[in-house]
């Protein structure tokens, strides 16, 4: 299981929110190009980098940060958050990211997300299956999770892997930043239901020996943030598991 720490970006500047609410924003680095490098020092090797000005305002943003840690550390990143047009994949493509991850766009322009998939192929993008909990599984959460479709959790990724995606995030929102633990329930079904998915679990990470039971359970990643930033999880710790797999 790959480990992918989490850098999510304000106004440049390295933040977390708590169940997605911008009004519970905390700073933890004005600098993210530091966090990424000593992520880097701990032989980690993946980064997931949300643009969270970006998913509000619906077009990329801070796309020179991406620029930036693309080019001074050898991170494989995934970039998400406010991509809507080609221009905005372009852009994210060409200041380095190895893969983008597209949430309210698969569900809001169908087309343009499947064109994205038939034009960049499987490896590139990534589908991002955001949700709030409910009795069948959940539903999904669109524009930095301040809306929520009708669509349900499983059947969306299920359509999306025949049409080509291979990779999928998938964030408990309800859990997100909240140090409670990940919906290890959730992901067992969904991993049920769609064979041959590559999971990565997102929300809700808490503790270290939560990551042996996601792989237990079959998850490809997971994204761990608010546990790092918050020393319930230590880089030693993730660098041991990296060397050990």
């Amino acid at each position: 299981m790959r480990i992918i720490p989490a850098i999510d970006i304000i106004d440049g500047k390295c933040v977390r929110l708590s169940k997605g609410d911008y009004n519970t924003k905390k700073i933890y680095n004005e600098n993210p190009l530091e966090v990424a490098k000593e992520f880097e020092q701990a032989g980690i090797t993946y980064l997931h980098l949300v643009d969270l000005d970006g998913a509000k305002a619906s077009t990329i943003i801070n796309y020179k940060v991406l620029e930036q840690i693309a080019s001074k550390t050898s991170l494989k990143i995934d970039f998400g958050g406010g991509l809507k047009s080609d221009k905005d994949l372009e852009i994210a493509f060409n200041s380095g990211a190895n893969q983008i991850t597209g949430g309210s766009i698969a569900v809001k322009n169908p087309i343009v997300f499947e064109n994205w998939i038939e034009k960049y192929g499987a490896d590139k993008i990534i589908l991002g299956a955001d949700f709030y909990p409910d009795s069948s599984g959940g539903k999904i959460a669109t524009n930095g999770w301040q809306e929520e479709s009708s669509l349900a959790l499983i059947p969306f990724i299920k359509d999306y892997q025949q049409k080509g995606i291979a990779s999928v995030i998938c964030t408990d929102i309800s859990k997100d930043g909240m140090l409670q633990g990940p919906s290890f329930e959730i992901y067992k079904q969904i991993l049920a239901h769609v064979k041959e998915l590559k999971l990565i679990a997102s929300g809700g990470i808490s503790t270290f020996d939560e990551l042996p039971q996601l792989a237990e359970n079959g998850c490809e990643g997971v994204i761990i943030g608010k546990a790092i930033y918050e020393n319930k999880i230590s880089l030693k710790q993730l660098e041991n598991f990296i060397l050990n797999k």
